[in-house]
């Protein structure tokens, strides 16, 4: 159809955060079990389209398991505005989402929309999963969206420090992984995971700088001085 791929997968991917959102909402059924179902089901989609496509020869493959050889320049431009779109928006509501986070009955309480925002939340991870799927894949795009996380969360308290600090883990991973990719001459996206793997167990040796309990406590206090400025 001549349509591109990237912006297909941007209409598929919220059409999928709005489904589940208002799913997982109404029905009080865990997200991460949503995620799974439509994980499953989408892949198995994609394979059936795959099969049924006669003469199929497009790289499949790439976009498993990523290739930085595919993304043509259009691609990036989209990519771009995508990350742009996604960065602002969360600066912009920061402090609305750290309160729906922790207490989404007290947000509901003070007059926040709670629905609104939780589903603004999962279509902006779903565009971010657009973004990173063609770096490193479908398969391991989840990896490179909760490693930085992860290792941040044993080094800071703070929610905004831990944002910062991943965003700067994941350009790292990234960089590293191509470097390491083109001169070993492997997969770009598996070599990506793999720098963030060895970051995550290496983390785990290095004493954390609080307890997880003391994260929580300061983090709600933070989200609460930044909501009531």
């Amino acid at each position: 159809l001549g349509i591109n791929p990237v912006l297909g997968a941007v209409v598929f991917s919220l059409l999928a955060a709005f489904g589940m959102g208002t799913v997982s909402y109404r029905t009080k059924q865990r997200i991460d079990t949503l995620i799974g179902v439509m994980w499953a089901v989408g892949m198995a989609m994609g394979i059936v389209f795959a099969d049924l496509s006669h003469g199929y020869t497009a790289g499949l493959m790439s976009y498993l398991f990523g290739s930085i050889l595919t993304i043509s320049r259009g691609d990036l431009v989209l990519m771009g505005c995508l990350d742009v779109l996604v960065l602002s928006v969360s600066l912009l509501f920061y402090s609305q989402w750290l309160s729906i986070s922790f207490d989404p009955e007290f947000s509901e309480v003070i007059g926040l929309p709670v629905k609104t925002f939780y589903l603004l939340l999962l279509a902006l991870i779903a565009l971010t999963v657009v973004v990173v799927m063609r770096m490193v894949g479908i398969i391991m795009v989840i990896a490179l969206l909760t490693i930085p996380p992860a290792i941040a969360n044993r080094f800071f308290t703070s929610l905004k420090k831990i944002m910062a600090f991943a965003c700067l883990l994941g350009i790292f991973f990234t960089f590293l992984g191509m470097i390491l990719s083109f001169y070993l001459n492997l997969t770009s996206g598996a070599m990506i995971i793999l720098v963030a793997g060895v970051a995550y167990f290496v983390s785990l040796w290095i004493k954390p700088v609080k307890t997880s309990i003391q994260n929580t406590h300061e983090m709600i206090e933070g989200g609460e001085n930044g909501y009531s400025s």
